[in-house]
């Protein structure tokens, strides 16, 4: 599994298409760049290795899907970063 990091520096799991917060639950699925949650919704976009939310990208939606659950994640957070966005929500 990969690991990912939202822009403050949360860690996620991601399982080929499947992104997971540290939790365990799967909070979206990628497309390209961009990740998008269960109701299709954008979520934000891969920066790097990190998951950053852009308003100005913010208009696509994916078709939704049923999320699935995993074990949760002791990855560390790593520090923030000073990319250009906001933090997206990965509850």
């Amino acid at each position: 599994m990969a690991q990912l990091y939202t822009k403050n520096g949360v860690p996620l799991r991601v399982d080929r298409d499947a992104v997971f917060n540290p939790s365990g639950k799967q909070i979206g699925r990628i497309k390209g760049e961009k990740v998008y949650g269960p109701t299709g919704k954008y979520l934000g976009t891969i920066v790097g290795d990190r998951l950053v939310y852009r308003s100005t990208q913010s208009a696509g939606v994916s078709s939704p899907f049923a999320p699935r659950i995993r074990a949760g994640s002791a990855a560390a957070h790593r520090a923030a970063s000073a990319l250009w966005g906001e933090e997206p929500n990965v509850s």
